[in-house]
């Protein structure tokens, strides 16, 4: 058996509860550990004395722990431990949070190591949740040189992480095959593998931790551009679409509007419809910022579909947005003879047989709805037109398996995410693009404004001015229920808050993702009459829900949400008249989260906004590539790596030159490679 496919569990130090919690990390097998890779590293190579240590620095130091621990709990979901740690020039205060389960680990007399940044404390030099190790539990050249540190899992400690991973280096050494070309590791100075994977983990020096760092940064964004390059050319090649040319009643349709569409919405449509038009299948993406106006663009598109003879689909990622859809496009298209269908998972099994009759005889023009549209036994009469809303929410496969609903229709895909153009071209390589980067006319600027949790009292009265003269608002909690793990208001203790306290008197509701889709639709209906006027919620709400009348938005503990979520989050009030407000409530003293904050208070921009999100965290966690069907970046940074980045497509277009369909038949080990990480390409596609 290939040792790299090898369960984690059967490794020498491992086992079955080792490699459980392993597996919490998405590490099922010996490969999955060797691109585990380090979050950090601590340069252990200059130790100090305690009375050597300095407020504001990040040291690394020993010393003995005096007495047992010291718990206390100041308040609800916070508990504190400290110790006191001596060496033989001084003593400072450990302090940690959340982590009582240290009073039974750590005891009176036990030797450690500990590393983090020194503060000042009422009674002198405090570390505040430094790492910490027993000295005891460390081989001797784990103590010092530059240590990698992992992201843990409760019950896995950095030491253990450190010790599985030598362990499985050592082992599989032998089995590491160099994958890339020779003449590309030339041209491109690249070290090759064994070097970069031993070196990523337990670099021997700084240097040598960048020269691995380069390959492995490179190696990921060859293997995503020759993925994507695989995935457009098998989409477009050879593939007759459906030439809609017909525009009788288009123009019609547009001047009946109530609101006349931007410069930026025409020039969206009208690249769409000659895109239609062609007998080549469109491949668009649609960015617009929040409420800048994509769905009739959208809406304008099916009608087409629809006069030339043919069905269109919308496919949304809740329900409550695609009964949305479905409730705007019977507006707009049903007095025109045009039937519209609404296929959701709540639906009874009778219901959904109904429909399904009806779109597979063609009665049905246009059908919106869930995942539930990409479902085996959903069939069309004559498909011509595929949207996709919300684009992020679904993959790659998803939209194939849409798009294989008909004979090669047209897909457009649609986004209020705005992304960077970098991180575009990378994650819709495949597609056109097109902007609408204006918002309609009339539309007031969302006065944003950041505020610590002590002001809680002076933002809910303000909030109950904006009840009291007749608007709405939206509570936003980043979790449903209570969690000792992290210290977050669930959305269900500000319920409760709010109810019985700060907003006592007023109606209010409660949304999270945990309750059946008929309660949901319930409570947004109450919410959209005004039936409810304050609706708490988790981030369900972040796609697509409009009441105009909902003008001002309280965000708890903002600091746990991404820059591109709070933005999307926003947008959800200000779509109406009214002056409209986001307070976001930041509980977190980093200057990171305080840069954040600012940002968000200083631009309404999602473009700008995107750019910064990206920056400061990364594309992994901004924009998830995995949900695209594409390959998770390990270690890549589309904002930090971009000049990496250029240098692998220069490599691909030299490649694709000498073998246009990209074949890689002269280099069978790169081709394996990039089948594993796309889980192979026709799967992709």
């Amino acid at each position: 058996m290939n040792i790299l496919k090898q369960d984690i569990q059967y490794i020498k130090g491992v086992g079955p509860k080792k490699a459980y919690l392993l597996k919490r990390l998405n590490i099922n097998t010996v490969e999955d550990m060797i691109w585990y890779m380090p979050r950090d590293y601590e340069d252990r190579r200059n130790i100090k004395r305690i009375a050597n240590l300095r407020p504001g620095e990040k040291a690394t130091f020993y010393g003995i722990i005096l007495g047992e621990g010291d718990v206390s709990k100041p308040r609800k979901n916070l508990s504190l431990i400290k110790f006191n740690v001596k060496d033989e020039t001084g003593n400072i205060e450990v302090i940690f949070f959340n982590k009582t389960y240290l009073k039974k680990t750590l005891n009176s007399g036990q030797r450690v190591m500990i590393n983090g940044e020194i503060k000042k404390g009422f009674k002198g030099l405090q570390v505040v949740n430094p790492i910490i190790e027993k000295v005891d539990m460390l081989d001797t050249d784990n103590r010092q040189g530059i240590v990698p540190i992992y992201s843990l899992t409760e019950g896995l400690s950095q030491n253990e992480i450190i010790s599985i991973q030598k362990r499985i280096l050592q082992i599989v050494n032998e089995s590491i095959e160099e994958y890339l070309p020779e003449e590309i590791m030339n041209r491109c100075r690249l070290c090759n593998i064994k070097f970069a994977l031993n070196n990523i983990h337990f670099p021997s020096n700084v240097q040598a931790l960048k020269i691995a760092k380069y390959r492995l940064v490179f190696e990921e964004f060859l293997l995503l551009q020759l993925g994507l390059f695989k995935i457009k050319t098998g989409i477009v090649q050879d593939k007759k679409g459906i030439p809609l040319k017909n525009n009788n009643g288009i123009e019609a349709f547009i001047k009946k509007l109530p609101f006349k569409l931007t410069k930026a919405q025409e020039k969206v449509f009208n690249e769409i419809s000659k895109d239609l038009e062609r007998d080549t299948p469109m491949n668009r993406l649609v960015q617009g910022d929040v409420g800048s106006g994509k769905t009739i663009v959208a809406i304008a598109a099916l009608l087409k579909s629809v006069i030339n003879g043919y069905q269109g689909a919308f496919m949304a990622p809740t329900e409550i947005l695609a009964e949305q859809h479905y409730v705007s496009l019977t507006e707009l298209l049903e007095p025109l003879g045009i039937k519209v269908g609404l296929l959701v998972g709540s639906l009874s099994k009778g219901e959904k047989n109904k429909i399904l009759n009806k779109v597979e005889s063609g009665e049905i023009n246009i059908i919106i709805g869930t995942h539930a549209l990409i479902q085996e036994g959903v069939k069309f009469c004559n498909l011509a037109l595929v949207i996709t809303d919300e684009q992020h929410r679904f993959g790659v496969r998803q939209r194939a398996i849409l798009a294989s609903k008909g004979q090669n229709p047209h897909v457009l895909v649609m986004t209020a995410t705005p992304i960077p153009r970098t991180l575009a071209l990378i994650l819709y390589g495949d597609l056109d693009i097109s902007i609408i980067d204006h918002l309609p006319p009339g539309r007031k600027t969302i006065k944003t404004y950041s505020r610590t949790s002590n002001k809680r009292d002076d933002i809910y009265n303000f909030v109950k001015k904006q009840l009291d003269e007749g608007r709405q608002a939206y509570v936003v909690c980043p979790l449903v229920e209570e969690s000792e793990a992290i210290e977050a208001k669930s959305a269900t203790e500000i319920a409760h808050e709010l109810s019985y306290d700060l907003l006592n008197g007023y109606k209010i509701g409660l949304l999270h993702g945990k309750m059946l889709a008929k309660e949901k639709e319930e409570i947004m209906g109450n919410f959209k009459t005004g039936n409810i006027e304050v609706l708490v919620s988790t981030t369900v709400i972040e796609v697509g829900v409009n009441v105009p009348n909902a003008t001002i938005m309280v965000v708890e503990n903002a600091e746990r949400f991404g820059l591109a979520q709070l933005h999307q989050l926003r947008g959800r009030v200000g779509r109406g008249s009214y002056q409209s407000y986001c307070i976001l409530i930041n509980n977190s003293k980093s200057e990171i989260s305080k840069e954040r904050m600012d940002i968000m208070e200083k631009t309404t921009d999602g473009f700008v906004i995107s750019e910064k999100d990206l920056k400061l965290r990364g594309p992994g966690e901004f924009f998830g590539t995995r949900q695209h069907g594409l390959p998770e970046l390990k270690i890549a940074n589309l904002f930090r790596h971009i000049s990496v980045l250029k240098t692998a497509q220069k490599e691909i277009e030299k490649m694709t030159h000498a073998d246009p369909d990209l074949t890689l038949n002269n280099y069978p080990l790169l081709r394996i490679k990039l089948e594993e990480k796309f889980l192979s390409v026709e799967e992709v596609l």
